[in-house]
């Protein structure tokens, strides 16, 4: 496909209909898709979870559900929604997808936390989906991202942050204790840096 004769005015249109012979697919293999890169069509995730194409939030939940299913995040830290014809940039402000739920089954060493997103992912964290943690840059607390797929992340919302600190364990390391989360089998340590230690029950 090449590129520079898209019309540029409908490429919401556009990528919706490529995308609609592989949405009953879950999830589409977008890491074996290899389509030319189209640059950048202005398309945005705001922190607080936005769809935004060309500075108009996207009302349809749909169709934000759609392009999220096909969302990639390169090594290099940039994100791209991709179809089977084509690659374009998503500019991304924090994650790409908010937790927005969680369950918990069990308890100790036992439990087991079950996450769901803004758009409908349902993920067990885990030794396949850990939760990590990462410093604010202005507070200097610690926030919550649980890993999606791919390098696909969901921050942590403010309102779940609290059942997970209600949900703190502590456990002895080196005759030290040590603050975390039991889930799926791993304990994951919180520590005052922001680094996170995970080990097997």
């Amino acid at each position: 496909m090449d590129c520079r004769k898209v019309d540029e005015s409908n490429n919401i249109g556009r990528l919706a209909a490529l995308l609609n012979d592989v949405r009953d697919r879950e999830p589409p293999p977008v890491e074996r898709w290899d389509p030319p890169y189209c640059g950048d069509i202005r398309l945005k995730i705001c922190a607080d979870g936005t769809w935004v194409y060309r500075d108009s939030p996207i009302r349809r939940e749909g169709l934000i559900k759609l392009f999220a299913s096909v969302l990639s995040k390169d090594v290099d830290g940039r994100t791209h929604l991709v179809t089977l014809a084509e690659k374009v940039d998503v500019e991304v402000e924090d994650a790409p997808f908010l937790a927005v739920e969680m369950e918990v089954y069990g308890s100790g060493t036992g439990q087991e936390l079950i996450f769901r997103t803004n758009v409908d992912d349902i993920v067990r964290c885990g030794p396949e989906h850990p939760l990590q943690f990462s410093v604010q840059e202005r507070r200097g607390g610690l926030k919550p991202y649980l890993h999606v797929r791919g390098r696909l992340e969901a921050f942590v919302t403010r309102a779940l942050c609290y059942d997970l600190v209600a949900l703190t364990a502590e456990v002895k390391r080196g005759g030290q204790p040590v603050l975390g989360l039991w889930s799926g089998g791993k304990f994951i340590a919180l520590h005052a840096d922001g680094h996170v230690e995970s080990a097997r029950s």
